[in-house]
This record gives C-alpha cells, sequence and structure tokens, in this order.
C-alpha cells in the first residue's frame, strides 16, 4: 500500500471520528423522542411512540383522572372523558390512553414537523412541531396556520422508551 493511500484513509478515519460526535447532538436519531414526557403544569404525562413511519403521542397518565366533586357536567368522580369533542360519538372516549398527538416526521436538526395535538379541554386540534432541546426537555410547540400564531410548552422526559 502506498502512503499516499494511507494517508488518505488516516484523514478519512480521523474525519469520521469528529463528525460522530457532532451528529448525534445535532438529533440524528428521530427515535429521541420516544418514551414518556411529562406536561409543564405536571398535571399529565404523554407517551411518545412510533406509529409506521410517522411518531404519534398518547395520554399515558393523569394526575386527576376523574371528574372534580364539583364538576357543572354531572359526571362526579367519573373518569374523565372526550366530552368537548366536536364530533358526539367520540364524547364518551376515556381520556386516558386517547392518542392526542399524529402524523409528527423527523426532519433532522432535533425537529419533528407535519403533526397535530388534540385539546381534550376544548376539542381542538392544531398543528404542532417537536424540537429536542436536550435529551430531557421536549419542546412543542402549537399554532393556528403559520407558527407565530400559536404557542410553546416545554415537557419533560420521565422515562425512555424501553
Amino acid at each position: 500500500m502506498s502512503h499516499a493511500l494511507i494517508r488518505a484513509i488516516l484523514v478519512l478515519i480521523l474525519l469520521s471520528l469528529s463528525i460522530a460526535p457532532s451528529m448525534g447532538m445535532t438529533g440524528g436519531n428521530g427515535n429521541a423522542i420516544l418514551g414518556q414526557w411529562e406536561v409543564e403544569d405536571g398535571s399529565g404525562r404523554i407517551e411518545i411512540l412510533r406509529c409506521g413511519e410517522k411518531y404519534c403521542g398518547r395520554i399515558a397518565w393523569l394526575k386527576e383522572p376523574n371528574y372534580p366533586a364539583d364538576d357543572r357536567g354531572g359526571m362526579a368522580g367519573k373518569p374523565l372523558v372526550d366530552r368537548e369533542n366536536p364530533r358526539e360519538e367520540l364524547r364518551g372516549r376515556p381520556q386516558l390512553g386517547l392518542r392526542i398527538m399524529e402524523g409528527y416526521s423527523f426532519r433532522g436538526d432535533n425537529l419533528w414537523e407535519g403533526g397535530t395535538i388534540y385539546n381534550t379541554e376544548n376539542g381542538r386540534s392544531y398543528k404542532s412541531t417537536l424540537s429536542l432541546l436536550s435529551p430531557d426537555r421536549l419542546r412543542l410547540r402549537a399554532f393556528i396556520g403559520i407558527s407565530l400564531i400559536g404557542g410553546s410548552t416545554v415537557w419533560k422526559r420521565v422515562a425512555a422508551q424501553k
């Protein structure tokens, strides 16, 4: 083997070793968001899963899984349901286990786009993006139309996917 070829191989090895750590920091792994995340106010946990080629999420835990004693809807003490859903036939679905996130695609650089999130409090769905701020912090940006018209929240990781 010639010295020039050996030198070229060594340069390639060194270059690949220097690039590899930075790939992990740019979110090269779309599955990095899989697992359970606690919402910002601590009232619930969302489990993010693979759903075919995309990512989705369901309500995995609720701090208060039942309606309060003073519930105006006449459901005191009963498990929370999707009663604000605009479709009457879906209003009896339990909130616990309800899939509220759909259609996210990994775009690289710690960004998942093209998804929607459903708000059980008002029965509306919003376009949204997810961005991994660190291995244990996830930012959800929900919006109407364009990303400028919306809001963000940061969730903290409770458990990674097993």
